[in-house]
């Protein structure tokens, strides 16, 4: 199979058809018509085979994963989904692999409604990059540095579960059957928050996707915004599952500095604070209150109101 069939089997008239996409797949460039006074929202992300995913990774899990990655970033600006590009590396034309890695692909841009537009293929080791764009009216865009002391810290679903189940797939921890599929799932398919980050735009003064792990993603909001903050790591959230498979300790561990989560971190000023649940209630999402910024420049994590000091502290490439 060449280039141009590749292309035009696994990846070209697939997905949700966009008014907005004026020209997609098949030329030079493509060309889309943006909302009029609405900005452009833009993240690109890598993902590498023995770095970011094992060989044996499935398929079209590692296609969901690619693209669910990237629309986290725009969650986390409150932007609506529009339009990628994917620039794929294969070492060879492995149409199985090809058929399933797109069944996944899809599969996350028809549910969001994000249009595959143009990219590019090329023979080398296995990696995938996925440029997503988005749009948000003009000024709406949360950022990293709103937040002000005494703004309330929150966080969207359960952290820690992605690396767990990372480690349930290296063979690193054992778990129960039920617990297992779950944990294991949510490394592969996680669920960007784009309706939450949306009907965040007019509350939150801050907001972060969580993708290296609590403490690392919160030190950049701190220090974007030059404030503290204050961590009751008591109210960190934790699935069932994660409690019936480690310790609270090893569970904490996880939470805090695990990574992969793709869940937001946002913060929210007190006069905002009870238009929150009735806004995220609409969109299915459940959060807790963690903490608090405040003066100063440092974290503080406390656990039972003792000081509390992590294992380590997230992934860094170097």
């Amino acid at each position: 199979m060449k280039e141009f069939q590749l292309i035009e089997c696994y990846f070209s008239n697939r997905g949700p058809t966009r008014r907005d996409v004026k020209l997609g797949i098949g030329d030079d460039c493509a060309l889309v018509q943006p909302a009029e006074n609405k900005s452009i929202a833009i993240s690109c992300d890598t993902l590498v085979e023995n770095v970011h995913f094992f060989p044996d990774m499935p398929p079209a899990a590692l296609g969901y994963k690619a693209l669910a990655v990237n629309l986290s970033d725009l969650a986390a600006m409150g932007a609506e989904p529009a339009w990628m590009t994917l620039a794929l590396t294969l070492p060879d034309v492995d149409e199985t692999w090809l058929s399933g890695f797109s069944e996944g692909l899809f599969e996350a841009a028809n549910y969001y409604g994000i249009a595959l537009i143009g990219g590019d293929t090329t023979r080398g080791p296995r990696a995938i990059n996925i440029t997503v764009h988005g749009q948000v009216p003009q000024g709406k865009a949360l950022t990293r540095h709103g937040a002000k002391a005494g703004d309330w810290i929150y966080v969207t679903g359960t952290l820690g579960d992605s690396a767990l189940g990372l480690d349930i797939i290296r063979g690193a921890q054992q778990a129960k059957a039920e617990n297992k599929e779950f944990l294991i799932n949510r490394h592969y398919r996680p669920t960007p928050r784009v309706l939450a980050g949306q009907a965040l735009r007019s509350l939150a003064s801050s907001a972060i996707d969580l993708s290296d792990g609590f403490i690392s993603d919160i030190s950049h909001i701190l220090k974007a915004a030059e404030v503290g903050a204050i961590v009751d790591v008591n109210c960190i959230p934790l699935s069932l599952a994660m409690k019936d498979t480690v310790s609270e300790e090893h569970a904490l561990g996880y939470a805090l500095t695990g990574g992969e989560d793709y869940e937001l971190l946002f913060t929210v000023p007190e006069s905002q604070k009870g238009a929150l649940e009735t806004t995220l209630n609409h969109t299915g999402t459940k959060f807790v209150r963690v903490g608090q910024i405040c003066a100063g420049s440092k974290l503080k994590l406390q656990l039972n109101g003792e000081p509390f000091i992590p294992p380590y502290y997230g992934f860094e490439h170097f």
